[in-house]
């Protein structure tokens, strides 16, 4: 059935009048004619009783203005929703992201928030490497992680931030003063890592690996929090952002930036490479003004 005319039709019933519905629709009378015509030969009945002037509804006809004032009024509320879609006022994202990121990320959530108020903003939390692979299946439009990507996954990544990372032992375990650590001299320390799901440490071990040396891991855990009770406990050295050592320096830690190689936590937004919704575009423009 021809939307056009379907509205040709109902404008036609509701005004009684094939001149009043060509003034209101801007056409002329044997254009509203010819497309009620049109609508009545798709239906194989009449709508309209035509006596002279005067216009009445048959059985049909009146079937057809009712159903057709409710799917006029549908296509108005869709074309209203596309516009307010595009104009970036509505939606819907979902946005895989590790927790050791999200922490991150709450200046950017607010500022979006703020911004984009009716825009429905899910934070699922996954690791980054769990992220990849969800944005590859095309179960999630955007997800974060640590650089470098998995390569063998179809996705692009958008960099947002870049930190050092820094090693984090008791005291007694660097030399006294020291602020700094090649990475070769963890070849001979224990170290206590985020388990293998996290993207960072996929990126350490791959620095390693780089560096000539595999290390010695005394104990792994999701939870970096642990991480740093247990390199506080002289269990092993601890590798994390620069953003989480401001959070945790104290005296019971001594924190030194890791080079020679400096290692960057490089985070990312991680996509299809496609096609982004306008939700997620604002989404990255916020990040991109909050963190950049």
């Amino acid at each position: 059935m021809d939307i056009r005319s379907l509205r040709y039709f109902v404008e036609t019933a509701r005004l009684s009048s094939f001149t009043q519905a060509a003034e209101l629709l801007h056409v002329t009378q044997s254009t509203i004619s010819k497309m009620v015509h049109q609508l009545e030969e798709e239906l194989g009945t009449p709508l309209l009783i035509r006596d002279g002037r005067r216009l009445t509804l048959t059985d049909t006809g009146r079937v057809v203005y009712a159903r057709g004032q409710e799917m006029l009024a549908t296509m108005r509320t869709l074309a209203a929703e596309v516009r307010d879609i595009q104009a970036t006022r509505r939606g819907t994202l979902t946005v895989g992201i590790p927790p050791m990121i999200n922490l991150l990320f709450t200046p950017a959530l607010k500022a979006f928030r703020e911004r984009h108020p009716d825009i429905a903003l899910v934070l699922r939390e996954e690791t980054g490497q769990q992220a990849e692979r969800l944005v590859a299946a095309g179960e999630l439009e955007l997800g974060m992680t640590v650089l470098p990507a998995d390569p063998a996954l179809p996705v692009a990544t958008l960099p947002v931030a870049t930190y050092p990372i820094w090693a984090l032992a008791a005291p007694g375990t660097f030399r006294a003063g020291r602020k700094t650590l090649p990475l070769k001299a963890l070849k001979d320390l224990p170290l206590v890592l985020l388990t293998d799901d996290f993207a960072m440490t996929r990126s350490l071990r791959h620095a390693f690996t780089q560096a000539g040396f595999a290390p010695h891991v005394a104990a792994q855990s999701g939870q970096w929090d642990w991480l740093v009770e247990m390199a506080s406990a002289g269990i092993g050295v601890a590798l994390l952002p620069e953003p989480f050592v401001d959070r945790l320096a104290d005296e019971k830690l001594h924190a030194v930036r890791i080079v020679e190689p400096e290692l960057p936590w490089q985070v990312a937004h991680v996509w299809s490479g496609r096609y982004l919704s306008h939700a997620a575009r604002a989404w990255l423009d916020v990040c991109a003004e909050v963190l950049g």
